[in-house]
């Protein structure tokens, strides 16, 4: 088939295996082929400039970067916004002409791809986010332990840090040697944890120091070093989003809606996108809520105002809304955070 008539081109990642379908002008099938990675690539390095789609999946942001390199305009697509253009049964290939259907629209929403700092910077954050959960699959552990021999301690897992070490040199609490050796592996385990933890810390710090857009959205209140370097790996400088409140709604930090005929219907936050940067502003929300009483300006004003008629949890989605939306205006304008003073009493 003659190249020449390719208006489109899809593309079903696998982990060994790729399948590509072709469409001309009039979405019609103009080739549909299974490959390796490096039949594909060798494939696509002999063909003229095309218009690629793939769904934003693991490995998706490595292969466009190859294509790219090739000359061809590639496009990430959310899976969801596929699975409509999708005609039949699910296989392979079906997926691939869904995907080389869906790269045409205009109005369809894409996914930028990553550069390699953003994608050390993601691996970063993945990496510390499990190292977080074990930490607190120990310190779970060890409460349950103590549980079940009537040792009780209060929350906060520095209340347990500091009184384990005296439980496992003491002869008061009694606990089978067994027991005693098994607590002091996990209390190992969890300081090493904690090392590991404290080190990424350290690290993202000194990447937030040397980027510049770190350094302007860590003016942003509650936004540190890894809220900064979170956004950063996620959208880069924000292009992939029109304004503010889009970049909120890909968060899920915007009510779900379901209206027909002429009736509006809000429900809760739709949780979409990024679960875990929704999460990041969320902490970053409860700080600012914590010290925006000692604030001067107009994001205090705006706060009060809010807790006078709102449950505390609606103004920490709020304000995390809206930090959000701040966040994205400085990336974008590429400006600094400018605090708004407080309106002047009359």
């Amino acid at each position: 088939m003659n190249a020449a008539v390719i208006a489109s081109i899809g593309i079903d990642l696998g982990k060994t295996t790729f399948h590509l379908v072709a469409l001309d002008c009039h979405a019609g099938v103009t080739v549909r082929k299974k490959f390796s990675r490096s039949q594909l690539l060798t494939y696509t390095a002999n063909l003229p400039w095309s218009l690629i789609g793939m769904e934003a999946c693991s490995g998706a942001h490595f292969l466009a970067a190859k294509l790219r390199e090739q000359g061809h305009e590639v496009k990430l697509i959310p899976a969801q916004f596929v699975k409509p253009y999708r005609k039949s049964n699910k296989n392979d290939f079906v997926d691939a002409e869904a995907i080389a259907e869906a790269v045409t629209r205009h109005n369809m929403r894409f996914v930028p791809i990553k550069t390699d700092d953003q994608l050390d910077l993601q691996a970063l954050h993945r990496v510390r986010e499990r190292l977080v959960r074990r930490r607190t699959a120990l310190i779970n552990q060890i409460r349950g332990f103590l549980l079940e021999r009537g040792l009780v301690f209060a929350q906060r897992p520095a209340n347990l840090r500091r009184q384990l070490p005296l439980v496992l040199e003491g002869a008061d609490a009694k606990l089978t040697p067994r027991l005693r050796r098994l607590l002091a592996d996990l209390w190992q385990e969890w300081k090493q944890v904690q090392v590991d933890i404290a080190a990424l810390d350290e690290e993202m710090e000194q990447i937030c120091m040397g980027d510049e857009n770190c350094q302007r959205l860590r003016e942003i209140p509650g936004v540190g070093p890894l809220v900064a370097t979170a956004i950063v790996a996620a959208i880069g400088n924000g292009a992939a989003f029109g304004n503010g409140r889009e970049f909120a709604a890909w968060l899920g930090l915007v009510p779900r809606q379901y209206s027909t005929g002429g009736r509006t219907r809000l429900f809760s936050i739709s949780k979409r996108g990024n679960a875990y940067l929704r999460r990041m502003f969320i902490h970053g929300a409860r700080a600012v809520l914590w010290r925006v009483k000692y604030d001067l300006g107009a994001l205090r004003e705006w706060t009060t105002q809010l807790q006078s008629r709102a449950a505390k949890n609606v103004v920490v989605v709020a304000l995390a809304n809206k930090l959000a939306r701040i966040a994205w205006a400085v990336l974008s304008s590429g400006e600094r955070y400018r605090l708004k003073p407080a309106a002047m009493a009359a």
